[in-house]
């Protein structure tokens, strides 16, 4: 009998997902970061949005995440979505203004993504920008860091 408990809770451990945990927080050089802890990624007047790894780090395994309708305008600094994980739900806004152009589907059905590719398959939105120049006023890679060592700091 406690070969088979044994047995058992050996096939569970390998059957269980999980995600990778660094210990730290990695932030992409080109791209551009909001004090609410989204990213964009810029391409001419395009834009690829999503969650920091930080931002997905702090909210711990993710369950859900509420995506906003292609076509939706969006403004920045204005909330378009949420995510919610096992320790809580979270608002998320948009780093720029403009359309949405297309939504990440696959975050219906894994909306773990967000916490083991944030900034590659965990994407959320793609936007046509509506005012470029409003990419100004985000942070870029170092000060977005150092923005996160000093909040983290607080805590």
């Amino acid at each position: 009998m406690a070969s088979r408990l044994l047995w058992a809770s050996r096939a569970a451990s390998y059957l269980r997902i999980s995600v990778f945990n660094r210990g730290f927080a990695s932030v992409v050089k080109d791209l551009k970061y909001a004090d609410s802890h989204e990213w964009v990624k810029v391409e001419g007047t395009s834009a690829t949005v999503g969650i920091t790894d930080h931002a997905q780090d702090h909210l711990g395994d993710v369950v859900y995440v509420e995506l906003p309708e292609v076509g939706a305008s969006v403004s920045q600094g204005d909330s378009f979505g949420a995510v919610e994980s096992v320790k809580a739900s979270s608002d998320i806004y948009s780093p720029v203004s403009g359309k949405v152009v297309e939504v990440n589907e696959e975050l219906n059905t894994s909306p773990g993504l967000v916490n083991a590719s944030p900034y590659e398959n965990g994407w959320i939105m793609k936007v046509e920008i509506g005012n470029t120049s409003e990419v100004n006023n985000l942070m870029d890679s170092d000060k977005y860091s150092k923005f996160c060592e000093e909040e983290d700091a607080k805590h």
